[in-house]
């Protein structure tokens, strides 16, 4: 199986330097790129592709050699293949009419990866493996750099990136071959209900807190947005007001990985097989209908709801079970969460006054009374398992 790692790098001064050099070459790269597929089109009708892009790089690298020269062929090739899958991935939507959404030109704030796609091919990962304390990645025109090593890395390397997030890098590694630890069989199932009072609550009647990190630092946040606010566009104290917001943003999307990463670690432990709702979160979290002249009702609140949806980090935390399923051999279930919080688990009568508040379930036909979340669960672990029997006896 395939795994990826993600380091925290420590570079020099002057290696940190080098870095930010690496990755503005490789967006002016990027940027020119998409100036030379747009101008060959609308000047000559004529369609440059990657293999026409990648044959300029030698002359590229020849007239400047202080610049483009300085970084590995192999990472510029990297970031041309990026820009080819954006157009492939426009004509794609163009071609079965969805919003094409041509591809961009980067700003600063808008390329933040580089990547080498061989290891030994521009760079090394433990460039110097006789040292006895710290690891290395050795990176082409930047040095051995310094890497804060936090796990072992297990399969073959295959692709090492490099990343930038506010002030820090860190490098990606994308690993083939990585063996699965599979845990030992439990026998019990488990069905998940996500939602915003409780992140998870499973079928057993388990609530797993929702810690709405992004409301803790809301009042931080709002106050660096106001000092952003007031700085001068394109001043020094501006830049740093606007590192101050993304260095918040991203200490928020730490937490929210790390709550995502313990949860499903636990969920993955106690239990072989595990079922949840196959949610559609992008459309669960639209903006309400209407325009400006002709508003939509309850625009206030479903902003919340949204804000509330997102901020819980269902996605990420989805995204994390499904590895982490894999990687212990437990088996994952995605189920339609149609009705699912609506519908009796004693007797099966279906219907909106079922549930009475947030929290609270009562069915109108039996009168069998439940949290609404544990209800939904044991819902969702029916409609799983009844999936599961069905494939198996197709």
């Amino acid at each position: 199986m395939r795994r990826s790692y993600k380091f925290l790098l420590r570079p020099t001064a002057k290696q940190a330097l080098a870095l930010a050099a690496c990755l503005e070459d490789h967006r002016r790269l990027y940027n020119g790129a998409v100036e030379h597929r747009r101008t060959a089109y609308s000047k000559a009708g004529v369609t440059v592709r990657y293999g026409d892009q990648s044959a300029d790089l030698k002359h590229i690298r020849s007239y400047d050699p202080d610049g483009q020269g300085r970084w590995s062929f192999s990472s510029q090739q990297a970031t041309l293949r990026r820009l080819d899958k954006a157009f492939a991935a426009f004509f794609r939507r163009v071609k079965v009419g969805q919003k094409p959404g041509f591809p961009r030109f980067k700003g600063r704030g808008w390329f933040d990866t580089v990547e080498w796609p061989k290891d030994g091919d521009g760079c090394r990962w433990d460039s110097q493996p006789e040292h006895p304390t710290a690891t290395f990645v050795r990176l082409h025109g930047i040095g051995h750099v310094r890497v804060h090593q936090h796990r072992p890395v297990l399969g073959r390397v295959k692709t090492i990136s490099v990343k930038r997030e506010g002030s820090r890098w860190y490098v990606i590694l994308s690993c083939d071959d990585v063996p699965a630890h599979a845990l030992s069989a439990t026998g019990a199932v488990v069905g998940l209900d996500m939602g915003v009072a409780s992140l998870v609550t499973t079928s057993d009647g388990t609530h797993l807190a929702n810690p709405r990190h992004l409301q803790a630092s809301a009042g931080r946040l709002a106050a660096a947005q106001q000092t952003l606010a007031r700085k001068k566009r394109g001043s020094k104290r501006r830049r740093k007001a606007a590192a101050r917001v993304a260095a918040l943003h991203a200490k928020v999307r730490r937490q929210r990985l790390d709550t995502a990463h313990k949860t499903a670690v636990a969920l993955v432990r106690d239990f072989d097989v595990i079922v949840h709702e196959d949610l559609r979160i992008a459309n669960m979290t639209r903006s309400a209908s209407g325009t400006i002249q002709t508003p939509g009702r309850n625009v206030a609140a479903k902003s919340g709801l949204n804000r509330s949806i997102l901020d819980a980090g269902w996605g990420v935390f989805l995204t994390v079970l499904a590895h982490k399923a894999e990687s212990a051999g437990r088996e994952l279930i995605a189920v339609d969460p149609a009705n699912t919080s609506r519908t009796c688990a004693r007797c099966g009568h279906c219907a909106k006054e079922n549930r009475v508040t947030q929290a609270e379930f009562i069915c109108m036909a039996c009168g069998h009374a439940a949290h609404a979340d544990v209800n939904a669960a044991v819902n969702i672990l029916r409609a799983g398992l009844a999936l599961r029997e069905a494939v198996e006896a197709a």
